[in-house]
């Protein structure tokens, strides 16, 4: 975890001014659109469900609804994900995974952020269907087959595996340093 932890020292170490340039320079308006974030990613060619993550990502970043990411709101999610408490960053799995915003997440709507996140990171180790079973065994311990907000806060915290699989999982550092750095990502050719 060393070198994990010192990347996202490198990139919170840059002062704000720093950060300001870099999303100036990116989003010369001043704000990200979904499609310009799109772009950065260079997600053309990529699954439907990955493209409906990244939408589902811009829109819980995209906090006050008018359909940019700006300055504030791109510093408030890095800080979010980079330094973000616990309870915190479970809160926004939990927007991120519950879809239709019925308050609750059940394990279709799990499972597809699980599956883009998969297709855009190319890592299907181990299979999201596992994932997604091994999570409501052991958090929905009504076995309703959804989970509130204070379900899934409690059943991972209460579990380090499940803990350790969602930051593996979740993580977007990679994604925000293509933001930050105006790298494309590089996408490995299937073989």
């Amino acid at each position: 975890m060393g070198a994990y932890e010192s990347n996202l020292d490198d990139i919170l170490a840059e002062d704000m001014h720093h950060w300001y340039n870099k999303f100036m320079k990116e989003s010369p308006s001043g704000l990200i659109t979904l499609f310009e974030l799109k772009t950065m990613l260079e997600m053309q060619g990529m699954t439907e469900e990955a493209s409906s993550y990244v939408d589902q990502v811009f829109f819980t970043f995209d906090m006050d609804g008018d359909g940019y990411i700006d300055f504030v709101e791109y510093i408030a999610a890095v800080s979010l994900m980079l330094k973000g408490e616990i309870n915190q960053k479970l809160k926004w799995y939990f927007k991120l995974f519950d879809q239709d915003g019925n308050g609750k997440i059940d394990q279709d709507e799990m499972g597809t952020i699980f599956k883009a996140i998969q297709d855009i990171t190319r890592c299907y180790d181990p299979p999201t269907e596992e994932i997604v079973t091994l999570i409501y065994e052991k958090v929905d311990i009504n076995n309703e087959g959804e989970l509130t907000l204070e379900e899934f806060i409690e059943g991972a915290r209460d579990h380090q595996d499940i803990m350790e699989m969602l930051g593996k999982m979740m993580d977007l550092t990679n994604v925000l340093k293509i933001i930050v750095n105006g790298q494309k990502k590089q996408v490995k050719s299937p073989e």
